[in-house]
């Protein structure tokens, strides 16, 4: 990887198109937990999503996998994909992006206030 991809981020791009392309090989079930997926993980990233190209690759190779011995999707996923999700970025209580953000904004205000009232 390039110091140019990786400020302009091409190397994500192109992993991205490379698992949609792997994606595109799935059954149709597989492709709609895939997306499902995809939604719920994103949450997880970083400020780059570079945090999360590890978490999509075991997850679709997952898939791959689950797929190719015909098994069915709720067995590999269970019911509750966003859980699934949070397990693959950490676990439960996994921390999102919208949590560093609150706590970074709630250290920025309360160092202000401490400024302020002394």
């Amino acid at each position: 990887m390039t110091f140019w991809e990786t400020i302009t981020g091409s190397d994500l791009t192109r992993e991205w198109k490379a698992f949609e392309a792997r994606a595109q090989q799935l059954p149709a079930e597989y492709r709609s937990a895939w997306e499902q997926i995809k939604g719920n993980i994103f949450a997880y990233g970083d400020f780059t999503g570079r945090n999360l190209m590890p978490i999509a690759d075991a997850a679709l190779g997952l898939l791959e996998e689950a797929s190719a011995d015909g098994q069915p999707i709720q067995e590999v996923l269970g019911d509750d994909i966003p859980a699934f999700c949070a397990a693959l970025a950490g676990g439960e209580g996994a921390r999102t992006y919208r949590d560093r953000w609150r706590e970074q904004l709630n250290r920025n205000v309360a160092r202000k206030l401490g400024r302020l009232g002394g």
